[in-house]
């Protein structure tokens, strides 16, 4: 990918850069900045948000999509990039992100969307009156932590050891292991954790798995894991060892199951946002917003290869149930 990439449309035609300059000077610009490839329903999501305030891309509205790649040590210079331009409003996915975006700016708005405690991470002073310019959509990486480790063990009642899959250059790496390990302890389960933070590293990781005979493996909220989704699947399918994820999209791709917060509202909470922005509001008095919906999901067709009966009740609670690979 290119360094500076202009965004997609839905239909595959380029939005940007518009022919006359004066139609580029009359539009409002938002830069998304990510770690790792956002996907078409995510996008379509933040336009929708965006949307339904009035902003419609084209006519009164440009967004420039700037990615990583889950490398994040090219953030820095892609925030660089979007605050150059500049952009009206900057909108974060993933921790890496929205830190890059903070350092790079102190007057330009910026709506995160993250998993990871804001506070903590010094992106802003408080969840109701955040200050400062940055403000964004939450979701409770604590909580559904827990609950994933809990969907893994009901799929897997026998299990007793669940190897996790972390990496340490994000971060929200160390209150999410922090997390794991609690909800381990309180299902009397061990847990192997592995550090990874190469494509090279992963490889290795699966065959440190495969020696410590995990039962199953769970994979951290990661930009850097998002960009090697097949990567991952591919490993978890060729040493049969069953994985859970935190987005969907693994699972489309033959992944055994996810839980994890619904993007498609999280994106389109955060395009919201970026359109009351704006309209003149300022992130310092909009509260962080925290999600409230969640999603699981399961493929049927990798739990039959693994062997693996998925109970009625998870089946029931799915959100979506997928036979095989999109």
């Amino acid at each position: 990918m290119k360094r500076r990439e202009f965004i997609t449309l839905l239909s595959g035609a380029t939005a940007w850069p518009l022919a006359e300059s004066a139609q580029q000077s009359a539009l409002a610009l938002i830069g998304l900045l990510s770690g790792s490839q956002v996907g078409n329903r995510s996008l379509g999501a933040i336009r929708q948000g965006l949307k339904d305030a009035g902003y419609i891309e084209g006519r009164n509205l440009g967004i420039k999509y700037y990615s990583a790649d889950g490398r994040f040590d090219r953030l820095p210079a892609l925030a660089a990039e979007l605050v150059a331009d500049p952009a009206a409003v900057i909108v974060a996915a993933a921790p890496s992100a929205a830190l890059a975006a903070k350092a790079a700016t102190a007057t330009i708005p910026i709506v995160f969307t993250i998993g990871a405690d804001p506070i903590d991470l010094g992106l802003v002073s408080s969840l109701n009156r955040p200050g400062g310019n940055v403000t964004g959509v939450n979701f409770l990486v604590k909580t559904l932590i827990a609950k994933r480790l809990e969907l893994l063990r009901e799929l897997m009642p026998s299990a007793t050891v669940i190897g996790f899959l972390t990496n340490p250059a994000n971060p929200a790496s160390d209150s999410e292991t922090k997390d794991v390990q609690a909800a381990a302890h309180t299902l009397g389960l061990n847990l192997p954790i592995v550090n990874v933070s190469s494509e090279r590293d992963i490889d290795a990781a699966f065959a440190s798995f495969v020696r410590q005979r995990v039962n199953a493996v769970m994979v951290g909220a990661d930009a850097f894991f998002t960009a090697r989704r097949d990567q991952l699947v591919e490993l978890a399918a060729r040493h049969a060892i069953p994985a859970s994820y935190h987005i969907r999209e693994f699972v489309a791709a033959g992944g055994l199951m996810s839980y994890g917060a619904n993007l498609i509202d999280m994106y389109r909470l955060a395009g919201v946002y970026a359109a009351r922005i704006l309209k003149g509001e300022k992130p310092a008095e909009l509260p962080v917003q925290q999600t409230v919906k969640f999603e699981l999901a399961v493929n049927l067709k990798t739990a039959k290869a693994l062997g693996l009966a998925v109970p009625d009740k998870l089946l029931v609670a799915a959100d979506e149930v997928i036979e095989g690979f999109k």
